[in-house]
């Protein structure tokens, strides 16, 4: 079946950058859509960015300063992080939809930390 795995977190410097990856590896399936999500704790899980064939979408907190980016042969997905701010802290999760019915697949998620 489909599996996620992340990769790229760690500790940054505020102002600085990260780039997370995620591998998406499985047999008989054609990925949807694919995106980044994270969760920090207290709050709920959000929408961090998407892509899809028909673009890309964004929160307002990251307009400007993520980037997300896909490797549709290698089933790869990317986020570029930059001016990273302690607000960016959080666990951040890999997802794809794939299929027909477009299911929803979670990795397992890597840690962000913004703090000097």
């Amino acid at each position: 079946q489909v599996q996620l795995v992340e990769s790229g977190g760690g500790l940054v410097q505020p102002g600085g950058s990260l780039r997370l990856s995620c591998k998406v590896s499985g047999s008989g399936f054609v990925i949807n859509a694919m995106g980044w999500y994270r969760q920090a704790p207290g709050k709920q899980r959000e929408m961090v960015a998407r892509i899809t064939t028909y673009g890309t979408t964004y929160a307002d907190s990251v307009k400007g300063r993520f980037t997300i980016s896909r490797d549709v042969g290698e089933n790869m997905a990317y986020l570029q992080m930059n001016n990273l701010k302690p607000e960016d802290t959080a666990v951040y999760y890999c997802a794809v939809t794939e299929g027909g019915l477009g299911t929803l697949h979670w990795g397992q998620g890597t840690q962000v930390t913004v703090s000097s």
